[in-house]
């Protein structure tokens, strides 16, 4: 039997430091390892600080998730305090969010993972006619004409004419794995140069309310967007206005370009609603409350588990089943290697054991990855946008099951093909589509509320330190584009004592746990997975840029001097 061994480190087109190891047989990948190459610390940072200050620090886990972090650690703080936050402030936490949701899918599609099945050098030999009669076929955007993409391939043309691709270089052009016509790719190359500039524009939408992005602004009690509309220094009546047409933008681009694409190179490609499913369980902490935090059933998107891809039964999540494992991780726990800890016992103590060898496999390290390894109720558990549409649809919900039902139709494939590596990207579309939609709505409340001469964002009770309990502890959870986030704080004296993160890449990017049982990326890499020519594995990326990877929540650790106290290498 021919085995390879193929390393693809670091992950390209990915948000942080990831190294995947294959062990390849006859063409196929038989075992997988995934490893996080960067230490994780922001839980040592926290400890010792005001937690109404929590979320300015947490939200710098990450520069691509620039809003899910800061609304995390607010519930949790929230949560900890007995802190009710007014509507207004709840629907622009939506609104904020929601365009985090839509930019940051968009991005993620043109950006990380399109080029995985669109061969930018192909786009040179088509012919754009051909190009735009078959966009005007699938969408009526207006930029769709001949003209615009012969003025495309010439950009194309003048990158390779220099012999520099540009942001299209070290591609695994001409692989045999890609089977879009010359056309498509051509309108695929277009609206990837489009994205850039619509998604620029619509998230311009996180600095009216939050002052900034990225790291736009936010407020424990709150949010620190002041509403008048007749004075110049809030959010008033043209701000407002502003805000509409971006929405409209966001819809527009997402309806009449972004969807189309994504449904017809999924038709090119419906192999791949076969291969890269992996554990079968899924995890939604659920998102986007129309009414009070706790009302569930107000959810756009609703909380569950799925186990076993059985999706006639909708599991009710609860945060106690939630432990971390460090069997195969660069840390120690006080209770051994075996211990598995929820986060209000968790525990961030560094022990970097060394990187793997070039010559060595994963498995021969007993820990080979700064990530953890989270399960619930002992089970591993894929986060993210499959998750939400399958415990959605699971649940019942009435615009989600018209959507799979739209889409499997379109596709010609049986309801198999969503526990995949296509499924897990055309998920993405659909909660895309929706969430796009749904900002409209939003935007309706909080102009009806304020019409009705509601402008309150934020309330003032129990902001006093003075009035906390001595001991409190929360959790804040929140769903985010790239699946189920849990910030969990303890307080003791008005100061964090606590503060642990299950960020969802620790969800996916997992590794083995002590019962040997593997993550999310791991056991999709080893489901009926391709890799026919290991010096250019574009399968591998195919399904670990399925999960849009943010590994991002690695940083060093300093003392209070900002002096760097450790390290890490990756090799």
């Amino acid at each position: 039997m021919a085995r390879t061994k193929v390393v693809v480190d670091p992950i390209s087109r990915i948000e942080g430091h990831l190294r995947i190891e294959t062990q390849a047989e006859n063409g196929r990948i038989a075992k997988a390892w995934a490893s996080a190459t960067q230490f994780r610390g922001i839980e040592i940072v926290m400890q010792g600080r005001d937690p109404r200050d929590a979320w300015a620090y947490t939200q710098r886990i990450c520069g691509v998730c620039t809003v899910v972090h800061a609304v995390a650690s607010c519930r949790a703080v929230e949560d900890a305090l007995g802190i009710t936050i007014p509507p207004n402030a709840n629907t622009i936490r939506n609104l904020v969010h929601g365009m985090q949701f839509v930019q940051d899918h968009v991005i993620h599609f043109y950006h990380l993972h399109a080029l995985d099945w669109v061969d930018v050098v192909s786009a040179l030999s088509a012919n754009p006619t051909s190009a735009a009669r078959i966009a005007a076929s699938i969408s009526p955007w207006p930029n769709n004409s001949a003209t615009y993409f012969s003025e495309v391939q010439d950009r194309l043309k003048t990158f390779v004419g220099t012999g520099q691709l540009g942001i299209f270089t070290n591609g695994y052009w001409g692989h045999p794995a890609y089977k879009l016509p010359p056309e498509v790719n051509l309108i695929a190359v277009a609206h990837y140069l489009e994205a850039l500039d619509w998604q620029r524009d619509v998230i311009r939408l996180h600095t009216v309310f939050g002052g900034k992005n990225p790291h736009p602004n936010f407020l424990v009690g709150g949010m620190a967007s002041a509403i008048n509309l007749d004075d110049t220094a809030t959010i008033n009546a043209e701000r407002l206005t502003d805000i509409h047409d971006m929405i409209k933008r966001a819809q527009r681009f997402v309806e009449q370009v972004y969807w189309p694409d994504l449904v017809a190179i999924a038709g090119f490609y419906k192999d791949w609603g076969a291969i890269g499913g992996g554990t079968g369980n899924y995890l939604a902490v659920g998102e986007f409350p129309e009414a009070g935090l706790r009302d569930f059933d107000q959810y756009l998107l609703p909380p569950g588990i799925i186990l076993d891809k059985d999706l006639s039964q909708v599991h009710p999540y609860d945060h106690t089943k939630v432990a971390e494992y460090i069997k195969s991780s660069w840390y120690e726990y006080g209770k051994g290697d075996d211990a598995g800890l929820h986060p209000f016992e968790g525990e961030t103590k560094a022990k970097y054991t060394g990187p793997p060898t070039p010559w060595t496999y994963l498995q021969d390290e007993a820990k080979y990855s700064w990530m953890k390894s989270p399960r619930y109720d002992g089970r591993p558990m894929e986060v993210g946008p499959l998750a939400r549409m399958l415990v959605a649809y699971g649940a019942g919900n009435e615009d989600v099951r018209a959507m799979v039902t739209e889409v499997l139709q379109r596709l010609d494939v049986g309801p198999a093909a969503l526990f995949s590596t296509l499924g897990r990207t055309g998920a993405r579309g659909m909660e895309t589509v929706l969430i796009a939609r749904r900002l409209s709505r939003w935007y309706d409340d909080l102009v009806a509320r304020i019409k009705g001469g509601d402008t309150q964002t934020f309330t003032k009770d129990k902001w006093d330190p003075s009035t906390w309990p001595a001991q409190a502890q929360g959790y804040g959870w929140l769903d985010a584009p790239r699946g189920a986030l849990g910030h969990w704080v303890q307080i003791e004296n008005g100061a964090i004592t606590r503060y642990q993160c299950v960020v969802p890449s620790t969800w996916n990017a997992s590794p083995r746990d002590p019962q040997g049982q593997p993550g999310p990326y791991e056991a999709a890499l080893m489901d009926n997975h391709p890799l026919v020519d290991p010096e250019r594995p574009i399968e591998i990326l195919r399904t670990v840029h399925s999960f849009d990877p943010c590994i991002a929540c690695g940083v060093h650790v300093l003392d209070a001097t900002g002096n760097e106290i450790t390290s890490v290498k990756a090799v």
